[in-house]
């Protein structure tokens, strides 16, 4: 299957042919379907937090913070090209008798509100350098000029850039990126002990320049205005981590000038980028989801809310640990309740009937553990996976699921998901450190089964591609993780760029 010339290749980018060998095994066998048991709902895996508890947590996190590094980890590497597809389908086929009536309403809605947008000026400006006004072509219906000059290079080309680098608010008598209402976010609730908001991009290598020449400008403004000093870093997704691409025969795809081909493997990839993290803890959130500052009170709340919780856990956890792997005295059915009852961890059958110390070692191991505490809201629609109880070979454990994961086809599972109460808005809290203080190696707690195959394409020609297990479901699937619920207002994702038309997003 393999040439000389693939043999050097692989060398050459550091891929051993027993690694793509078994990535070329998934196309063949695919991956399983996850087993789900049952929804993870309020008291049986998502815990609910009082009015008081939220009070107390608030305050807390404000005195752990004192003593605490916190890293904001936001993978932000896509190019906003979804966010754009409905207007690369409304320009094409607006005035065509046979348009979809769904493609031509989300056109016109965004004509008729394009005042709305933060880009507005933007747009006019830059179609004003041009000799054109955009309160003209709107008037005369020239959809397809003005969207060529939102989209495309000639203009300000937002098909192509990424969404941290797209104008999403209005804010006071400016307007701000996504980037920017992070930063905001980060001065707000992620404030280290020593006066530092460390805050972590993960971005493609075409955006690296367009990036650092944002973060230069904008940051001196910010770092006055919120008394704070920014520690901005990013990192790329790791070419290693690449996967192979193949036909639909499952033959390696190859190129035009014979070179097979290695595509970037989604998200999940992005474990690695973690791992390089030092931070005592890391809150993860996407780059879309974002709202103006003066709508953000909720977010910042439970932000502290959801790291006050991974903070008390982990001081619980590492204390237990420290005298399970020592001589102190230790009363095994207080661990055993705190693992049932807080962590909501079930506990392998039978182990009532273990020795002590058998009971102590499983009690390590199930605790020595990477740990992440992730909000949860409310299912009102949204698309997305969202919590389950999930049956393995390792027994029954709690999982955020992806939709791509479970058997629709199976009534019982089919069942389970209409029984669910919440999905994962991607609110998570973590602490990578073990209870020495040592980073845990994260590659080590990742599930390789709930990967999945993607149909793509390159140069015209169709091909499938193999994505790593997503970074919050499969890539954290061996983690301790608590799931909480949080309000919906936490969640105001930007898929489409007519979302930025919601009240969450306008002033």
């Amino acid at each position: 299957m393999f040439t000389p010339e693939d043999l050097k290749q692989l060398k050459e980018i550091g891929f051993s042919i027993q690694v793509v060998k078994n990535q070329l095994k998934y196309f063949t066998t695919g991956f399983p379907c996850v087993n789900l048991i049952r929804p993870a709902v309020i008291n049986d895996g998502i815990k609910l937090i009082t009015t008081n508890g939220e009070i107390k947590l608030n305050g807390d996190f404000d005195d752990y913070a004192k003593t605490t590094k916190i890293i904001k980890f936001v993978p932000a590497s896509g190019a906003a090209t979804r966010m754009f597809k409905d207007l690369f389908d409304f320009k094409e086929n607006f005035d065509k008798p046979n348009a979809n009536p769904k493609v031509l309403e989300f056109g016109f809605t965004f004509f008729q509100s394009i005042n709305k947008f933060a880009f507005y000026q933007d747009l006019d400006m830059v179609m004003d350098r041009d000799g054109l006004s955009l309160k003209e072509e709107l008037n005369s219906r020239n959809y397809r000029l003005v969207l060529d000059y939102l989209l495309l290079e000639k203009g300000l080309n937002y098909a192509n850039l990424p969404k941290a680098l797209i104008k999403f608010h209005r804010s006071e008598n400016t307007t701000r990126t996504a980037l920017e209402e992070h930063l905001v976010e980060s001065a707000l609730y992620g404030k280290s002990g020593d006066g530092v908001a460390y805050i972590h991009f993960t971005l493609s290598p075409e955006h690296v320049s367009l990036f650092e020449a944002l973060i230069s400008e904008v940051t001196p403004a910010y770092e006055k205005k919120y008394q704070v000093k920014f520690n901005i870093t990013h990192s790329i997704q790791l070419p290693t981590t690449d996967t192979i691409a193949v036909n639909p025969d499952n033959t390696p795809f190859r190129t035009n000038d014979g070179k097979l081909l290695f595509r970037p493997a989604g998200h999940g990839a992005l474990i690695w980028n973690v791992n390089q993290l030092e931070g005592d803890i890391i809150f993860i959130k996407n780059i879309d989801n974002v709202v103006p500052e003066r709508k953000g009170e909720t977010t910042i709340v439970y932000k502290k809310i959801i790291g006050s919780l991974l903070l008390q856990f982990k001081h619980n956890i590492d204390k237990i640990l420290k005298k399970l792997t020592s001589q102190s005295k230790i009363k095994i059915e207080d661990v055993i309740s705190f693992v049932k009852n807080e962590l909501f961890i079930e506990l392998p059958e039978g182990f009532e009937n273990f020795s002590e110390t058998d009971q102590k070692q499983k009690l390590i191991s199930i605790l020595n553990r990477p740990i992440r505490v992730c909000g949860m809201v409310k299912n009102e629609g949204e698309p997305g996976g969202g919590p389950f109880w999930v049956k393995s070979s390792s027994g029954n454990s709690l999982q955020i699921v992806e939709t791509s994961q479970i058997d629709f086809n199976l009534s019982t599972q089919k069942r389970i998901v209409d029984q669910s109460t919440h999905f994962n808005p991607v609110d998570i809290v973590c602490s990578i450190r073990d209870f020495k203080g040592d980073v845990f190696d994260l590659s080590q707690f990742v599930d390789p089964s709930t990967g999945f195959i993607a149909v793509k394409s390159k140069d015209g020609k169709d091909l499938k591609a193999l994505e790593l297990p997503g970074l919050w479901n499969g890539a954290m699937a061996k983690w301790i993780s608590v799931f909480v619920e949080v309000p919906i207002a936490t969640f105001n994702p930007v898929k489409t760029v007519n979302d930025l038309l919601r009240s969450e997003h306008q002033n």
